[in-house]
């Protein structure tokens, strides 16, 4: 009897640690695929949060007229204008502003305007290559829920090659401008540095 129960000891055992080794892997596996899910689930909760962060400080823009910004001292420089104030989540400041002016009119205006730092101010604006606001704009809009941000400009600006680009630092305020001559609109983004 001994002859036979020895040689089946070694093939029971040998069945056991397969299954123990099954259990384990199993085990591993599911423990692996919940660390993964959860982390997962961690990472889009904290995208959610960011970008819904982001979009309320849009959200919560105000409206502002050019001149508020920009004083005129009772001579107008632009027409139809529309702004919004705005807040990023890192605290910085900015406006947009959409209007119609006369480039010719408008740049040496903002060149005179006042600065609290004429060390780290321009004095005259300068013309730039488009391509890269063409990407920013276009990065940013990517990530922002549809109709969040009106980017059918971007398409305008994209095929015009007439489209002028300017900016100008009159510190604490820093400006970009896009430039439409045929019909004399302009968008300008302001960034208050502090």
């Amino acid at each position: 009897m001994k002859k036979y129960i020895l040689p089946v000891i070694p093939v029971f055992l040998l069945i056991s640690c397969n299954k123990i080794e099954e259990k384990i892997d199993e085990t591993v596996q599911k423990t692996k695929e919940t660390v993964q899910q959860k982390a997962q689930q961690a990472v889009e909760e904290t995208v959610k949060k960011t970008v819904s962060e982001s979009i309320n400080s849009l959200a919560n823009s105000q409206d502002v007229k050019f001149n508020q910004v920009f004083p005129d001292a009772g001579k107008p420089v632009v027409s139809e204008d529309t702004g919004k104030k705005f807040k990023f989540p890192n605290g910085s400041e900015g406006y947009i502003f959409k209007y119609k002016s006369d480039i010719a009119i408008l740049l040496p205006f903002l060149e005179k305007q006042p600065s609290s730092d004429e060390s780290k101010s321009e004095k005259t604006a300068r013309k730039i290559d488009g391509q890269s606001i063409i990407d920013k704009i276009s990065f940013v809009s990517k990530f922002l829920p549809e109709n969040t941000f009106d980017t059918s400009f971007l398409e305008d600006i994209k095929n015009d090659k007439n489209i002028e680009y300017y900016k100008l630092k009159r510190f604490p305020n820093s400006s970009t401008i896009i430039y439409n001559p045929k019909n004399q609109t302009v968008i300008q983004y302001v960034e208050v540095n502090k």
